[in-house]
């Protein structure tokens, strides 16, 4: 492949992660904005400390992944693998908070949490979100050097947060459509994305197409098992 070739595939990439990093924040801020971002706005429920921590983490990291996308953009990759530190120590602090916070609000009840829906068996969702987050955060930290890998599973942590959001926006039809909706739609979105990326690159990357077929199978798992006894056995245990 021509140089110049490589140069216009590494290019227009970076355009994509560019615009990755300004959408994901603002389907982010239209989900969480009313009960979270802007709620001051809204008439909603106050919410604990642990939900602020959990917010506060979780914004940190979404200015974090803009923030390493520039510098990618900008060619400035030392200051891009330094900042990777203060990721991963991030990531580290992510995962308890997340846990503990779905856990509060199983026990405690959650205006985030379907009215339809039992605390204890929705808490599967969040908690599966951060099982999804430790395997792809972790598996983007050990790809750190392999950078085709490396982005990918970075996009796939970001995916993996999308259905919250889309969950949370004010739209009646995606109300009414439930998981459908906000598992369905990044379902799809992630092996389009797989696919504009063998036809991009005259290959799949496994890391990414396994990835994306991990996060989709999990999304019916947790439906399936958030009514197992055993499930809701490790709730009550969890939540007493």
């Amino acid at each position: 492949m021509a140089v110049s070739q490589l140069v216009e595939r590494r290019e227009s990439e970076h355009r994509f992660f560019f615009l990755v990093a300004v959408l994901f924040p603002l389907l982010v801020l239209a989900g969480f904005g009313r009960t979270y971002y802007l709620k001051g706005f809204f008439a909603t429920p106050p919410v604990s400390a642990l939900v602020h921590l959990h917010g506060a983490l979780m914004t940190i990291w979404i200015f974090l992944f803009m923030t390493q996308v520039w510098l990618i953009s900008a060619r400035r990759i030392k200051t891009h693998q330094r900042l990777g530190i203060a990721g991963a120590v991030l990531g580290l602090l992510m995962i308890p908070v997340g846990l503990f916070t779905a856990v509060a609000a199983a026990k405690y009840g959650s205006p985030s949490f379907p009215p339809n829906i039992p605390p204890r068996v929705f808490m599967v969702v969040p908690v599966f979100d951060m099982i999804m987050f430790v395997i792809f955060f972790g598996g983007a930290l050990y790809y750190r050097k392999r950078a085709a890998d490396h982005k990918r599973l970075i996009l796939l942590t970001v995916m993996n947060f999308v259905p919250p959001a889309i969950g949370r926006l004010p739209i009646a039809a995606l109300v009414t459509l439930g998981p459908i909706a906000f598992f369905g739609i990044p379902d799809v979105l992630a092996f389009t994305l797989v696919g504009i990326d063998r036809w991009r690159n005259g290959k799949v990357n496994r890391a990414f197409l396994y990835g994306a077929i991990l996060l989709t199978l999990s999304h019916p798992l947790r439906l399936v098992l958030g009514f197992s006894p055993v499930w809701l056995r490790f709730a009550t245990w969890l939540t007493a």
